[in-house]
């Protein structure tokens, strides 16, 4: 299993690059577009236009397959590691039957509930790490005001408007007159009651 977990990882690493290298060929596009449009070559732009959309979304889609093949890989690791946990509790609940049995001393007994205790304490942490890892790799997609708040970050440090292609409707600073007749009105309505 950890040579798959080792390819998976393997192949997700591989798929990041290639994804990497269509956002540089779609930047190299829109440059080229950049230089038709001033040449006046209205044509080539589109071609160039088109190239640079279509390797985006080639590389939006590596990317994506990429994550998923690291999440496979997460799961199945996380899987290996449960089965050496189970396999090595199991040892230690056999050894504890044959201890009971053979009514062997406090000691013997002693040493083997030790041994159990650490296990039971191991598979606790693998139980927790792998239901973080469950919860972190099965979450394909991160919730759309997450990724809008961070994308408004970014565009704040960079000094740029964004605001209107994500369709966030940002509330006023001041209140509106309107909203202030209304407010008046109701406080009005609430006084006459």
């Amino acid at each position: 299993m950890e040579n798959t977990v080792f390819n998976l990882k393997f192949l997700a690493k591989s798929l990041k690059k290639q994804s990497a290298r269509c956002k540089k060929d779609s930047t190299k596009e829109v440059n080229d577009m950049k230089k038709a449009i001033k040449s006046g070559d209205t044509e080539i732009a589109r071609i160039h236009a088109s190239n640079a959309i279509r390797k985006k979304n080639e590389g939006v889609n590596l990317l994506r397959l990429s994550s998923r093949i690291d999440a496979a890989a997460s799961r199945i690791d996380t899987a290996a590691k449960m089965q050496r946990v189970t396999t090595s509790m199991g040892r230690v609940v056999g050894e504890i039957d044959r201890a009971l049995q053979k009514n062997m001393g406090l000691d013997k007994v002693s040493q083997i509930m030790d041994t159990f205790e650490g296990q039971s304490e191991n598979l606790d942490l693998h139980t927790k790490y792998m239901e973080d890892s469950m919860n972190s790799t099965t979450t394909l997609t991160t919730p759309q005001d997450e990724i809008d708040s961070l994308m408004q970050q970014v565009a704040d440090e960079a000094g740029l408007e964004l605001n209107q292609q994500l369709g966030i409707m940002q509330a006023p600073q001041e209140p509106l007159p309107e909203d202030t007749r209304l407010n008046e009105r109701l406080a009005n309505l609430r006084n006459a009651l």
